[in-house]
Order: C-alpha cells, then sequence, then structure tokens
C-alpha cells in the first residue's frame, strides 16, 4: 500500500500545461482528430446512425448520411475534413466535450469546463495576494521617518 503522501509518477495531471507546438503538422492533427471522434462515438451511448440524425437535427439538414460520418472519423479519408460547425454538432451529439481538448492541445491550451474556470480564478487571485504581500513587506523593510507632529 502506498503512502498518501507519495506522488505517483505515472499519474497524468487532471490539467496539464502545455507548451505549444512550433510546427504545425496537420497530418498529425487530422489522424490524432479523427482518432478521437472514433472514440468519442465508441464511448456514445448512441449508436452511428443516431449520432448523424442529431448532427443533422442540430445543423438543420434533413440529414447526415452514417457514411459521412465514417468519412469524417477514417484516418484513410484525408480528404474528407469536418468542418468546425459541424464538429461542433458532432460533440454536442455524441456528449464527448473532451474533443475541444484534443483541439486546442497543439496550441499549448487546456480545456476547463464549467466550474473548473473557477480553480484558475483561485490561483489567479492568489498570485496577486502573494504579489501584493511581497509589495507590502518590501515598503515595510524601510523605515518611515515622520516628520509631523515633532517639535
Amino acid at each position: 500500500m502506498n503512502s498518501p503522501h507519495q506522488l505517483d509518477m505515472f499519474l497524468e495531471p487532471l490539467f496539464p500545461v502545455r507548451t505549444p507546438t512550433t510546427r504545425l503538422d496537420l497530418d498529425r492533427f487530422r489522424a490524432r482528430l479523427k482518432r478521437e471522434m472514433s472514440r468519442a462515438i465508441r464511448e456514445c451511448h448512441h449508436n452511428r446512425p443516431t449520432i448523424a440524425a442529431r448532427m443533422a437535427q442540430y445543423l438543420g439538414l434533413a440529414g447526415i448520411s452514417k457514411a459521412m460520418l465514417d468519412a469524417y472519423t477514417a484516418e484513410s479519408k484525408t480528404s474528407h475534413d469536418i468542418s468546425l460547425i459541424r464538429f461542433k454538432a458532432f460533440v454536442h451529439a455524441t456528449g464527448a466535450t473532451w474533443l475541444w481538448d484534443v483541439v486546442v492541445a497543439d496550441h499549448g491550451a487546456t480545456l476547463l469546463l464549467g466550474d473548473e474556470a473557477r480553480l484558475a480564478e483561485v490561483a489567479r487571485l492568489q498570485q496577486e495576494q502573494d504579489r501584493i504581500r511581497a509589495e507590502l513587506k518590501t515598503l515595510r523593510s524601510v523605515p518611515v521617518d515622520i516628520k509631523r507632529g515633532r517639535p
């Protein structure tokens, strides 16, 4: 049994700190996004035809075929990239909001969902408090020569 104070070296951070990539590798991004979209479909409680129908409904279209959905998720179909609008409908249809994190990761960003953003605000305010404390310490370290009220 591990001590609660012992860190797990295999534990991934829940909110990773990322560095933006210096080079835009669209082929690598395309393949990863298609794999992750396939994973979202596997993990979704709806089947592919239902996901496609839900997407069509959100987009106000008569329909999106299962074949189109398959093309969006097939790594071999490099000429069938999903548009941002359709991707948004896909995320909504599958409930896989974590896909947005996949999209922004190469830019050094980490997605915070809902109330998680409050954690970042708390940390920002704590950092501001630390800055103010340090400034006050500096100001207090030099004696103040009060000239009023002295004869």
